[in-house]
């Protein structure tokens, strides 16, 4: 099974455990969804704005939008072309329901062939009725292809102080922030929620996307680390990948 088959299968059961940080495409204080996707005639719809962050080494994105803290949009397979990266996302099942919050949330999909996270890319993200573009800066040392280590990482997006965290495991049992402080200039301690001990997890090892926000650092475009302790991580340090 290669690297896209099986990211589509863990993300498309991650965001059931990943409520509380992910949304459906409904805005707060709107009558519903936005509908009509975009036609031939170039009527994309509303433009929102959206973020990204590299991760897993570059075999990964984390792509931000706004919408309720309960509803997550699924990324479906990105594609290549032309110098862009093109992402669709797809809303929630109809009979969701979903908090009328609006809060940035994230949805994950695997970096199609062709970019170069090194040299890094434009991307353009669509959904239902609405559409935005960002851009992701080229990181030394990452790169698309080979298999994951299944191992925790980290990228910043174009937001002061935010950033996304990948990691592996159970799809119906992901971490839950507690609290997040900058404990250094460059360090990042990320503290999660000790889970029940009467917690059931499906056996599952699937990516799983939490936004982060931090406040105090002094330099972000410096190497910055996040400091991963609670639950299942203990006291583990990785870098934060620019943008």
């Amino acid at each position: 099974m290669n690297l896209h088959t099986r990211l589509a299968a863990g993300i498309g059961s991650l965001f059931i455990a990943t409520a509380l940080f992910a949304a459906c495409a409904t805005p707060a204080g709107s009558g519903a969804s936005p509908s009509a996707s975009a036609t031939a005639e170039g009527d994309d719809g509303d433009e929102q704005e959206v973020g990204a962050a590299w991760l897993d080494g570059g075999r990964m994105v984390g792509i931000v939008t706004q919408g309720s803290s309960t509803c997550v949009p699924t990324a479906e397979e990105a594609t290549y072309a032309n110098g862009v990266m093109t992402v669709s996302l797809v809303d929630a099942e109809g009979d969701t329901a979903c908090t009328r919050d609006l809060v940035p949330r994230v949805s994950l999909v695997g970096t199609p062939e062709g970019v170069d996270p090194a040299d890094g890319v434009e991307i353009e993200v669509t959904g239902d009725g609405w559409h935005g573009d960002t851009d992701l800066d080229g990181v030394p040392g990452l790169a698309v292809g080979g298999e994951t280590d299944y191992l925790p990482s980290a990228g910043w997006t174009d937001v002061d102080g935010q950033f996304v965290i990948l990691s592996w495991g159970s799809s119906t049992c992901a971490p839950v922030i507690e609290n997040t402080e900058a404990t250094s200039e460059i360090e990042v301690t990320v503290t999660f929620v000790t889970p029940s001990a009467n917690q059931v997890c499906t056996m599952d090892m699937a990516p799983r996307g939490i936004l982060v926000q931090v406040d105090g650092l002094e330099d972000e475009d410096e190497e910055t680390f996040a400091i991963l302790t609670g639950a299942e991580f203990d006291n583990v340090r990785i870098p934060i990948y620019p943008n």
